[in-house]
């Protein structure tokens, strides 16, 4: 389960509006509490494919978050990204590109104007929904 924070969540809706019509992406960190994992940082970065269908993510910027990450003696939880104008799971090539089960894949749709966040465990491909609990 991931336990993010109201302000955060805001924090990557506008990160998502902002991206648009491409998808937005970033990394979440934060503490691992059991099988919780609590959001401290958002880390929103640039759609290097400029593409509203997918996403990559600038190898340099990834390396440079996750040292700000280690600075701040947090750990990487998981990615997110949104999906403009479809729902809020993950797509074939999501699952294909989530090389590391431990994580969590946030998907945040624009779709219906209101912003729909999920969570999702993908292993061997398969994604299975996780709860996310917004919490101070």
């Amino acid at each position: 389960m991931l336990v993010l924070p109201p302000e955060l969540h805001r924090e990557i809706t506008a990160h998502a509006r902002a991206g648009l019509p491409n998808e937005a992406c970033g990394l979440l960190a934060g503490e691992l509490r059991g099988e919780e994992g609590l959001v401290k940082a958002v880390y929103g970065l640039e759609n290097t494919d400029r593409s509203p269908e997918h996403f990559s993510m600038a190898p340099e910027d990834q390396f440079r978050v996750i040292g700000d990450i280690r600075k701040k003696g947090l750990v990487l939880l998981g990615n997110f990204h949104s999906h403009p104008v479809t729902p809020a799971r993950p797509s074939e090539e999501d699952k294909r590109l989530a090389f590391d089960p431990s994580l969590s894949y946030v998907i945040i749709s624009l779709k219906d104007g209101e912003p729909a966040l999920k969570s999702f465990a993908v292993k061997k491909g398969s994604a299975e929904e996780e709860a996310v609990e917004l919490t101070n």
